[in-house]
């Protein structure tokens, strides 16, 4: 990533006709790879519309979904609005937590100087204008950074636990993937909604996922997923593996919700699993669920309540400033993050977490 000239693009708004600009990472082309992809510029960012906010980025959230965007793969991703032939957005940020600067002339939920937090197209920017109906009010006690992490991921997890797996108190879950992102929210949604949790993970990560909840443990490296207990609901988020398998796992009735299937492909990258499971489905007495998350302001709340009542807390592995973004997307792709990445944007954004935060 090109940092020339970064702290003197740093700098408050300026612009003509009520449009702001503002530093941001920008991505001229798609690519698989984050490294030479990305540089740093200034950008105009147009007024809010009648149902959306200017908001100052704290800090954005780094996920699976980024890298998708950024690389626009599998090739759907371009066809659900991202740009066919460049990216139609600055970068591929989608999460974040600021402060509200500015309001559209249709909008009485938030009102500048609001902490927020939500979903929006090119986060990893000073300054974004974000929808309404993606956005909600930040968390008292999570810094900036900790609210990043939160949308996509924890919003996913509910929607596949809550909606998909219709977890219920007592039931049996298996979370694949559980030192993830999306894996350290839905165990610990899992937890509260009542479920006894067993997570799978990596043998450097089974300290994390027991300080997650989790009643039991899976390391992967060293035991087989499908072994002799069966689940009623198993939460994939990550991997590929066959549906044979999985199923395996199920009770006969049980509920398998597909969250994630990376297989680097360039037309699919896993999304056959997804379409083999919806085809098959009506066929067993097992449902097959894969997840088509969607991002709304009305679960970011329900997340928040869970936050707040202390039963969540996001797990934040390394946070980058902006200049290095490609770094923390290369982290993302090497496998070793513990739960979610973060890149801090604007000064001021940084803060120490509260005592006892972090599991």
């Amino acid at each position: 990533m090109a940092t020339t000239h970064f702290h003197a693009l740093r700098g408050p708004p300026t612009g003509a006709g009520g449009s702001t600009t503002t530093t941001a990472v920008v991505q001229d082309r798609y690519g698989p790879a984050p490294e030479g992809l990305f540089r740093i510029d200034r950008i105009t960012v147009p007024p809010p519309g009648d149902a959306e906010v200017l908001v100052r980025v704290h800090a954005a959230g780094v996920d699976r979904g980024t890298w998708h965007v950024m690389a626009g793969l599998p090739l759907p991703v371009r066809l659900a609005g991202f740009g066919l032939r460049r990216p139609k957005y600055p970068n591929p940020g989608r999460s974040l937590a600021g402060t509200v600067e500015a309001v559209g002339p249709g909008v009485t939920d938030f009102a500048p100087g609001d902490q927020v937090y939500g979903t929006c197209n090119g986060s990893f920017a000073e300054h974004v204008t974000v929808a309404v109906d993606t956005l909600a009010a930040k968390p008292a006690d999570l810094t900036y950074e900790q609210a990043a992490a939160v949308p996509v991921s924890a919003v996913t997890a509910l929607q596949g636990l809550r909606d998909r797996g219709r977890v219920r108190p007592g039931q049996h879950v298996l979370v694949i993937g559980a030192s993830g992102g999306v894996g350290t929210f839905a165990v610990q949604i899992a937890k509260a909604f009542g479920a006894e949790v067993t997570g799978v993970c990596s043998t450097s990560k089974v300290d994390l996922v027991r300080s997650l909840g989790a009643d039991h443990v899976i390391d992967y490296t060293t035991g087989d997923v499908a072994h002799d207990q069966r689940f009623d609901v198993v939460l994939d988020t990550g991997g590929h593996r066959s549906l044979r398998r999985l199923r395996r796992t199920l009770t006969r009735r049980g509920t398998l919700v597909i969250v994630g299937s990376e297989t680097g492909g360039r037309w699919l990258g896993g999304l056959d699993r997804t379409i083999r499971a919806m085809l098959l489905s009506p066929f067993v007495s097992q449902h097959l669920a894969p997840l088509a998350g969607s991002e709304n302001a009305a679960d970011l709340r329900v997340v928040t309540e869970l936050v707040e009542s202390g039963q969540v807390v996001p797990v934040i592995d390394r946070t980058y400033p902006l200049e290095e973004t490609a770094t923390a997307i290369r982290h993302l792709l090497d496998g070793r993050a513990r739960g979610k990445l973060v890149v801090s944007v604007s000064p001021g954004g940084m803060q120490s977490p509260p005592s006892g935060s972090t599991p």
